[in-house]
């Protein structure tokens, strides 16, 4: 029996394209192991581990984590891995940082969000919370039944800093600057492969698609199995 090679895969795509939700349905589907540079800098802040100390000095000024920090915490977690199926998060996001990883690992696959920038702005800036419950509305598909209302408590209704359309912006416009020359990066490469759309349910179909060429469907093990 031969055994599949394991999959190197890389997820990319704006804050707000639906990244969340689509690694979810591949870890779902595919069981690969998910690797978010996010979780694992927020869990190193937790145990204020050295690595965690050193991020959070950068965040707390504004400023982006240089990326020799950022490649250190994310190749000593791959190094972990080696026997799995897995798919990156949030790494690579700089040139410097692709390059380093390629030096470790062979990379096989870069799954890009093509999420048009505009249907984001939407997206981020109707959403509202309640502090206090954590409760989200979202004013497209969960709006409040009395505007800028909660619902139970009938206290008003906030929008996080982040969420704020000149945040958005900014957020976007850097992740534009930044992230860009790593999808040409892996473009030349042969290996980019974008799925354009405003849905997340739409362009989930041709994901799967996709990934089933390169992996079985473990999900549907227990369903085709019935005892």
């Amino acid at each position: 029996m031969v055994v599949p090679p394991l999959l190197r895969a890389v997820i990319m795509g704006p804050p707000g394209s639906g990244k969340g939700t689509v690694s979810a349905r591949i870890i779902k589907h595919f069981g690969v192991k998910h690797l978010s540079s996010g979780d694992l800098l927020r869990d190193n802040m937790q145990k204020k581990t050295e690595v965690g100390i050193l991020a959070k000095s950068y965040i707390d000024q504004g400023q982006l984590i240089p990326d020799d920090i950022m490649t250190q915490l994310m190749l000593n977690e791959i190094k972990g891995l080696d026997r799995y199926n897995w798919l990156l998060d949030g790494f690579p996001r700089t040139v410097a940082q692709a390059e380093a990883l390629d030096k470790e690992c062979q990379i096989d696959t870069v799954i890009d969000l093509d999420v048009p920038f505009e249907t984001i702005k939407c997206r981020l800036t109707a959403r509202w919370i309640h502090p206090a419950s954590g409760r989200v509305y979202n004013l497209e598909f969960n709006p409040p039944k009395v505007q800028g209302i909660d619902d139970i408590t009938g206290e008003p209704l906030v929008q996080r800093d982040d969420d704020k359309p000149e945040t958005v912006s900014k957020r976007l416009q850097a992740y534009d600057a930044q992230t860009k020359p790593v999808l040409e990066y892996y473009r030349k490469k042969g290996l980019l492969k974008s799925f354009s759309g405003t849905e997340t349910n739409k362009i989930w179909p041709h994901i799967y698609a996709f990934l089933q060429t390169k992996l079985p469907d473990v999900s549907q093990k227990d369903a085709a199995n019935p005892r």
